[in-house]
């Protein structure tokens, strides 16, 4: 299989009654999932998504990708949570963290409205200036705060550089079917519309047109991403944790969860892998974040976080278990020169590619921290491809819905999230909250 779970430097941690005692709720979680008979069964389009997918639509989001490396040397795709995270993880995790400038014939891509930071959306119209622009906008409403604004400032840019027609042709909607602020907008001006399903959340979004049109933009193949879901959608079938690594992997992290753990650092020793981080945090923080329960998701780089995370890992409190994404071949490699004086004392490592030395680098590191009382999960990837792609997050997709239904928490909704945009709200002046400004006021000025 291009993935492979492995839980040998786990095996001193759990003892085999621990997981035996769990098959039986994983079986459960499955039954749930698999009769949309759970919390949030509303929100299951993900689980057949990599199969019954509309593919009218996926030819409408393949030719509007290939109008924008064709007119574009700019697409900024306007969103945040769900509604980027997946696109940019992506794109880095197959083209790498420089894609900007190694892309060849495919577009600049940059990523706005994630933020309500000035100076960032500045800096992004500055990299718009004097360049064939096109904008993605990406909201379920059109009315989240940070994509609202950015899109009201670059719909305003291109209507004053093209005229609003062109600019029109030149607008991509990812948003409702049928209603909402964003929706009638684009009816009304003429912008190309793409689907959110309904039954899709934000988190779980990366394999519909959320995701995939800034992808197959950036010149990834989309039908070969697909193809990976799809594999992995029949692959992880199976109730056994015996006979499913997705399930495996999900009662291990509940097992150690269970036994004190509070943190689940998520570990790669490829750059290219960070963005893909930031979407495992979203979607298991999100997830299974709720009624006080529930791991921190976090993430490192390594050997980079080794030289700063490392001594806490290592020495630090014991609150945590690692599981690592682990590349058994790279895409491209350099090999380490043999130097006559050998100032560096580095001739040891001569004809060695830098791919063998980064395995070691895992393998001490990984016996260093289990022997310090860190367990370790692993995660085996073949290679970075979109077909190994499609398998990784389909994996983590059904992994996160098993572990939350064992967690006895809905793992698709997010009523926390409202908490600060309430105050937000009130803060600014809203109407409609101006008890609650006062209130805060009050408080802040308290502080």
């Amino acid at each position: 299989m291009a993935i492979r779970f492995d839980s040998f430097y786990a095996r001193e941690f759990i003892k085999e009654n621990d997981l035996k005692g769990l098959v039986p709720q994983v079986a459960s979680a499955h039954e749930m999932l698999h009769a949309h008979a759970g919390l949030g069964n509303d929100f299951l389009g993900w689980l057949t998504l990599p199969t019954d997918y509309d593919k009218a639509e996926f030819a409408r989001i393949k030719a509007a990708a290939a109008k924008i490396r064709q007119d574009s040397d700019v697409l900024v795709v306007i969103g945040i949570g769900g509604s980027y995270l997946g696109a940019r993880a992506a794109i880095e995790f197959i083209k790498g963290q420089h894609y900007n400038a190694l892309r060849g014939d495919a577009p600049e891509i940059y990523f706005a409205g994630n933020s309500i930071s000035g100076a960032a959306l500045h800096d992004i119209m500055a990299l718009c200036k004097g360049k064939r622009v096109s904008v993605n906008i990406i909201s379920k409403s059109g009315t989240t705060t940070e994509p609202a604004v950015a899109f009201r400032v670059l719909r305003s840019y291109l209507e004053q550089q093209y005229g609003e027609k062109e600019a029109a042709s030149r607008i991509y909607c990812t948003t409702d079917r049928a209603r909402g602020t964003l929706k009638q907008l684009a009816d009304e001006k003429g912008y190309e519309c793409f689907v959110i399903p309904d039954d899709v959340g934000g988190r779980f979004s990366v394999l519909t047109a959320v995701g995939l049109l800034p992808i197959a933009a950036a010149g990834i193949d989309i039908d070969r991403l697909m193809a990976g879901a799809a594999a992995a959608a029949e692959d992880y079938c199976d109730p056994d944790p015996a006979k499913n690594d997705c399930y495996a992997y999900a009662a291990l992290r509940n097992a150690f969860y269970r036994k004190g753990k509070s943190v689940e650092l998520l570990v790669s020793y490829e750059p290219r892998f960070t963005m893909m981080a930031e979407w495992f945090k979203q979607l298991f923080g999100e997830s299974e974040g709720k009624d006080h329960k529930g791991l921190f998701p976090a993430s490192v780089i390594f050997s980079t976080d080794l030289h700063s995370m490392g001594q806490f890992i290592q020495d630090g409190s014991r609150i945590m278990f690692e599981t690592v994404v682990a590349f058994d071949h790279s895409d491209a490699d350099i090999t380490v020169e043999e130097e006559q004086q050998n100032g560096d004392g580095l001739n040891f490592l001569a004809g060695k590619p830098l791919s063998y030395i980064n395995q070691k680098a895992f393998e001490g590191t990984v016996l260093a921290h289990t022997d310090g009382g860190v367990p370790n999960l692993v995660i085996h990837v073949e290679k970075p491809d979109e077909e190994n792609l499609g398998r990784l997050i389909y994996f983590f997709e059904k992994a996160c819905a098993i572990s939350g239904y064992m967690l006895g928490v809905n793992p698709f909704d997010q009523p926390g999230v409202e908490s600060y945009k309430k105050n937000m709200f009130a803060l600014l002046g809203k109407p409609g909250y101006e008890a609650q400004k006062a209130e805060l006021e009050k408080r802040l000025g308290q502080a």
